[in-house]
């Protein structure tokens, strides 16, 4: 069974930074995708940041804020989240996708006071 381990959630002030983890049980390098989604309270899941063969992909919302990378040797994805905004305020969820497979986390909150 695959698993997602996210951390690095928390709380931050408006301007702050925070970096999550999202450590793999799975060879990570395989996927057709790997990503890091949100969800606020009341909104859809969105899509915030992904890695495909191809490209980087970032909303509009986060671009030049947020930067995604992840440690192939050791199946690791990250978010690096910088000047963060009360709008960022939600539930993050990594995601690897392979074929018709997805695999999500468990979700880390993260809190951004003005």
């Amino acid at each position: 069974q695959v698993r997602l381990v996210e951390s690095g959630g928390g709380l931050v002030q408006a301007g702050g930074s925070l970096s999550l983890s999202c450590a793999a049980s799975i060879n990570i390098a395989t996927m057709d995708v790997t990503g890091w989604y949100r969800q606020s309270p009341g909104k859809q899941r969105e899509s915030i940041a992904v890695i495909t063969s191809s490209a980087t992909n970032y909303a509009a919302a986060v671009k030049g804020r947020f930067t995604i990378s992840r440690d192939n040797a050791n199946n690791t994805l990250y978010l690096q989240m910088n000047s963060l905004k009360p709008e960022d305020t939600a539930v993050y969820y990594c995601v690897l996708k392979k074929l018709w497979h997805e695999y999500w986390g468990q979700g880390t909150q993260v809190t951004v006071s003005s």
